[in-house]
C-alpha cells in the first residue's frame, strides 16, 4: 500500500476494526447502554443485510449492517452495549477506541426513555468525543404507558444534538432517525454539543495539559478529552493512540506520548 492508503480511514477500519466498506459508503456508529433496544433499532434498519465477527484481538462481537438511504450507502456498527466510555472493561474500551479512531460520520446513542437520566451520562461522554452525535430516545410506548413525559425539544437544546424519539419495536420514529443521520453525515446539520465544565482544580489542569497535547494530537482527537483521560490516570489511551495513530505522528512526537507514563 502507498502512504496515502495507509492514512486512509477506509484502511484504518478495515486493518485495525476488521470493518470492509466502500469509498462512497457513510460509517455509523450506533452506542446505548445494554437493554435500551439498540439491538431492536439495528435490525429494523439494516434487516437481513448483516455480517458478524470479533474485534481484531478481542473475543467480543463485532456486528455490522447496511442500508439505503436516498442516494447514499451506510454501513452501520452495532458497538458494545456498555454504560460508559471509562474502559474498565474491553467493551467500553472497543466503543471508545471506534468511536475515536474509526472517525464515524455519525454517532447514534440509543437511551431507554423510562430511565434517561442514567442513560445520558453515556450520551454526555460520546458528546466529549465528537460533535457527530445524535441522541435517539427509544421506547417510549413505555415511557407513556408509565406516564413519563420528555421534553424532547428542550432537551435538543440543552445538549445542543438531534434528539429523535422512537418506538423501534412499532416502527415509529425510525423514518426520523434514518432522514437526521443522513443530513448529519452528509455534513448537513450542525451541532453544538454540550461540554461539562469541570471544578476548578480539574479545569486548572486542564489548562496545563492541553497545550502540551496540541502539537502531539494535531487535530486528530478531541484534546480536551484526551486531558480529562490524562488526569483520571486512564493510560489506555495512551495504548489507544500508539497503537491507532503510530503511523501518523513523527517518531519525535510517539517519544512525546511515551513521556506521559512516566
Amino acid at each position: 500500500m502507498g502512504s496515502n492508503c495507509k492514512s486512509c480511514n477506509k484502511c484504518i477500519l478495515h486493518e485495525k476494526f476488521n470493518i470492509k466498506a466502500e469509498q462512497d459508503e457513510l460509517i455509523i456508529a450506533l452506542a446505548g447502554n445494554p437493554n435500551v433496544g439498540k439491538s431492536t433499532v439495528f435490525n429494523s434498519l439494516t434487516g437481513l443485510k448483516q455480517h458478524t465477527g470479533n474485534w481484531p484481538g478481542k473475543t467480543v462481537s463485532n456486528t455490522r449492517g447496511h442500508y439505503t438511504y436516498k442516494d447514499k450507502k451506510f454501513v452501520l456498527v452495532d458497538l458494545p452495549g456498555t454504560y460508559s466510555l471509562l474502559s474498565n472493561s474491553i467493551e467500553e474500551e472497543i466503543a471508545r477506541d471506534f468511536i475515536c479512531f474509526g472517525k464515524p460520520n455519525a454517532t447514534i446513542v440509543v437511551a431507554d426513555a423510562t430511565c434517561l437520566e442514567r442513560n445520558l451520562n453515556l450520551a454526555l461522554q460520546v458528546m466529549e468525543l465528537t460533535n457527530q452525535v445524535i441522541l435517539c430516545i427509544n421506547l417510549m410506548d413505555e415511557a407513556k404507558r408509565k406516564g413519563i413525559f420528555i421534553d424532547i425539544h428542550g432537551l435538543q437544546k440543552d445538549l445542543g444534538i438531534p434528539v429523535i424519539q422512537t418506538a423501534a419495536r412499532c416502527g415509529h420514529g425510525l423514518d426520523d432517525l434514518i432522514d437526521a443521520v443522513y443530513h448529519m453525515a452528509l455534513g448537513n446539520t450542525l451541532t453544538n454539543p454540550k461540554k461539562i465544565i469541570y471544578e476548578e482544580k480539574i479545569e486548572t489542569e486542564l489548562k496545563k495539559l492541553i497545550p502540551r497535547l496540541k502539537p502531539i494530537l494535531n487535530n486528530k482527537l478531541d484534546v480536551r478529552w484526551v486531558a480529562l483521560k490524562l488526569i483520571e490516570g486512564d493510560l489506555t489511551i495512551l495504548h489507544s493512540i500508539q497503537k491507532f495513530l503510530y503511523d501518523e505522528i513523527s517518531l519525535d512526537t510517539h517519544r512525546e506520548v511515551a513521556c506521559f507514563y512516566e
